[in-house]
């Protein structure tokens, strides 16, 4: 009784948000807990991998930021390359109205961020926090409304969070790198250049480009650049003509331990928040309000108001059966940051060595705007769909 239930639970969309919320939950109830100095032990565990001569050590957290964050990434450029080339992305007229709505929701919260923070050097490097989407999140709590809400919300939101995770992934590259290593970039190249070559010449064994993957990985983390990045360039190279039903097959293969085991595993490590350590500064200083006004307003603003360009000036049209109303409760849902936001946040201020470029902590920031970003969008939505169905 108990395996049906859990398996019927893990088949439901919702499911990942779900997971999501409850490990923080979980991670903010054991660092406020006599249970906190495991915790911490846990994050810190340390962890090498060493062939030869050559190794890797690092805490368990950054294990699980660098390491396993990196095969989401993996999935996520898998999920951009099924889109563009068999999905919604393939057709500029249905892609243009969420792409510019994506544009506008990146823009428009770091122009609030970057407005509450401009001087502050330290505090300027938060400046992309609030302009990530988080898809799982996001999605779980459309999935929660059922009928209430028509199918083409899902695709409209799933579109528009796709190419946000595309900008996020060219933010990570172009501002969060640390010193270069131009012998890992050498590497690096290499490996891609060989990874296209075997897209080129038609290679179709799927572990082939992984183990190359592994070793693009391991030379983009000794490089400076985040480690994750290869995942999102592996991904870009796996072949989906004439290698559809592996290709598929590989995609559908990293949905349960990505969004089942790996995302709620890094909510876990990454939001445990001691309250004791916790001061007024922390919802005060302006990298917090710069989160939340980015998260919860710039969003709506930006998504709802690139949206009405884009369809004012022709570029393309909403989808059938969803309104301006519905469309608002869209851009109310994009200001659930969570995952990505909490990833960025992670690089913008990583301490390096005894210095912080933050005397508050990110994630209440993060959380606040997420959580109101949720629940109004939820609520939203939810009174559209009882007011359609009684119209």
């Amino acid at each position: 009784m108990l395996k049906n239930s859990l398996l019927s639970f893990f088949k439901q969309e919702s499911a990942t948000g779900i997971l999501l919320m409850l490990m923080t939950v979980l991670a903010l109830a054991v660092a406020n807990s006599p249970l906190k100095v495991y915790y911490d032990a846990f994050l810190n565990t340390p962890v090498a991998v060493a062939v030869g001569e050559m190794s890797i050590a690092k805490p368990l957290l950054l294990w699980v930021n660098d390491g396993l964050m990196a095969i989401f990434f993996f999935m996520v450029g898998l999920e951009i390359k099924r889109e563009v080339v068999e999905g919604e992305l393939q057709d500029p007229r249905k892609v243009a109205v969420p792409a510019l709505a994506a544009v506008g929701g990146m823009l428009l919260p770091a122009l609030i961020y970057a407005a509450l923070n401009w001087g502050e050097a330290g505090a300027m490097r938060g400046w992309a926090i609030p302009t990530a989407t988080d898809i799982a999140f996001a999605l779980g709590i459309l999935s929660l409304l059922g009928r209430r809400v028509p199918p083409t919300l899902k695709l409209f939101l799933l579109t528009l969070a796709i190419i946000d995770d595309l900008g996020a992934i060219v933010v990570i590259a172009l501002f969060y790198t640390s010193k270069l290593s131009y012998l890992a970039l050498g590497v690096d190249a290499a490996a891609i250049a060989a990874l296209w070559w075997m897209n080129r010449r038609g290679v179709t064994n799927n572990t082939a480009y992984i183990l190359l993957g592994v070793a693009l990985w391991i030379a983009t983390l000794k490089s400076g650049v985040h480690a994750t990045l290869a995942g999102v360039i592996l991904g870009l190279f796996i072949p989906i003509k004439n290698n559809r039903a592996s290709f598929h097959s590989l995609e559908h293969s990293l949905h349960v331990p990505v969004n089942h085991v790996i995302l709620p595993l890094f909510a876990f490590v990454n939001t445990g928040i001691d309250f004791a350590a916790v001061s007024l500064k922390d919802f005060t200083d302006n990298i917090t309000i710069g989160i939340v006004l980015g998260l919860f307003a710039g969003k709506q603003m930006g998504i709802f108001l690139f949206s009405w360009i884009a369809v004012r000036i022709g570029l393309g049209r909403l989808p059938d059966g969803m309104g301006w109303k519905e469309l608002y409760g869209i851009a109310i849902l994009g200001g659930v940051g969570f995952t990505m936001s909490l990833f960025i946040g992670s690089l913008a201020f990583e301490c390096a060595g005894d210095v912080c470029f933050s005397s508050v902590d990110e994630r209440m920031g993060i959380l606040i705007g997420s959580i109101l970003s949720g629940g109004l969008g939820y609520l939203y939505l939810r009174w559209v769909g009882v007011k359609r169905s009684r119209s």
